[in-house]
């Protein structure tokens, strides 16, 4: 029997342990564990850095979110992005990215892996026609936010899927979450997410996934690290991710897994309250004669609006919004009192930056430039009316 989406965020990936019936996942707190005679594991787990229960469970209840058939998880959501990135691309190698993608993955490629021969082309993700004619023969990537970090504009990945050709086509789905988007199902080939985000939910935890789908016919290849001589033997994507999982030792903590699973099992409840304020939140700044323009899919003026009504269950917790000028945009920020002046987003609380000088200020002067009017909203689950008055006090002050 299928079970829904919070039934599965709750119970996939675990079941109480026949030991002594607990019903949340242990934090298996150890560090090496006993084999039954030379290389002879217990359920294929022999030490933490190449895999441990605790990390299973988080892995498992990822996956059936996802609707993967696997997932792997890392210590952050950067130390996903570079793996991804360091699997698929090889000197030579081309990738086409969002011209406002997040930050920390364009600095990630521009600043590192155009040291070894790879070249990037930033388009505008939301044409798909630009997108197919970036790519080049050598193209190995296609990478696409949706909903993107900070504008909040949206691709079409079943259009993208048909276009990428030989291409890996890689969705970072954090923004929208498993809840509100499946990517794997739309025709993307690998999905990842920075956990720390909305699957995490509270700003207390960091971790990052990447999951898909095996080749048809395919078996599981288990739960823990790949032991194999070479890198270059493994032609298995999933092999190759626990390569890195285990080698690199971009692991997450048990007690970290342990974090993220908790807060996952609240997804669902999570982001409909997440949705509800940003929704009101979007259409309360888009009435302020002090606001220039409101960034959010839900507003039927969206460029974006019609496909993420097709491809997302709802619009998600995120609205930016752009100031008349400069100042106006930092006296807001200074202003709010419920929303805290704080990096990071998709946690339970609301905050809001100036990406300009915060989360993108590293991508200055580049095709990724971020209008320093903007001010991005990670909209949390307060009460509507209290997120509403804070605003409005803020924007009596400019």
């Amino acid at each position: 029997m299928s079970a829904g989406f919070s039934t599965d965020s709750i119970h996939a990936g675990y079941e109480p342990d026949s030991l002594y019936g607990s019903i949340n996942t242990p934090i298996y707190a150890s560090t090496t564990f006993a084999q039954d005679d030379l290389a002879v594991t217990r359920n294929g787990y022999e030490y933490t850095r190449v895999g441990n229960p605790t990390i299973t469970a988080l892995e498992k209840t990822v996956a059936a979110l996802e609707k993967a058939d696997y997932c792997v998880a890392y210590s952050s959501g950067m130390a996903a992005v570079d793996t991804v990135l360091r699997i698929l691309l090889k000197p030579g190698d081309h990738i086409v990215i969002g011209n406002d993608a997040y930050g920390g993955t364009y600095r990630l490629i521009q600043q590192i892996f155009t040291q070894w021969g790879i070249e990037n082309t930033p388009v505008d993700i939301t044409n798909t026609d630009e997108v197919a004619a970036a790519i080049q023969d050598n193209t190995k990537v296609v990478w696409v936010e949706t909903p993107t970090n900070p504008l909040l504009s949206i691709a079409d990945i079943q259009a993208l899927a048909e276009v990428k050709g030989d291409s890996t086509l890689v969705v970072d789905n954090t923004f929208a979450s498993p809840y509100l988007q499946q990517p794997l199902e739309l025709g993307a080939d690998v999905v990842l997410h920075s956990t720390t985000k909305y699957i995490g939910g509270h700003s207390d935890v960091v971790g990052g996934v990447v999951c898909a789908n095996r080749p048809a016919d395919t078996e599981s290849k288990g739960v823990t690290g790949v032991t194999a001589a070479s890198f270059d033997k493994l032609n298995d994507f999933e092999d190759q991710l626990r390569f890195f999982f285990g080698w690199i030792g971009a692991i997450p903590s048990p007690f970290d897994t342990y974090l993220t699973g908790r807060g996952l099992k609240t997804l669902g409840v999570r982001m409909d309250k997440h949705c509800d304020n940003a929704e009101a939140v979007a259409k309360h700044l888009q009435a302020s004669d002090k606001v220039a323009r409101v960034y959010y899919p839900g507003l039927e003026d969206h460029p974006g609006h019609d496909i993420a009504a097709r491809q997302m269950s709802r619009f998600g917790g995120m609205v930016s919004v752009a100031f008349n000028t400069v100042e106006q945009a930092e006296t807001f920020c200074r202003s709010t009192k419920l929303f805290c002046l704080a990096e990071s987003l998709g946690g339970v609380e609301s905050l809001l930056e100036h990406p300009a000088t915060m989360t993108h200020v590293s991508v200055a002067g580049s095709a990724l430039e971020v209008p320093p009017e903007l001010v991005r909203i990670s909209v949390g689950i307060e009460d509507e009316a209290d997120l509403i008055a804070d605003l409005e006090q803020a924007l009596a002050k400019l």
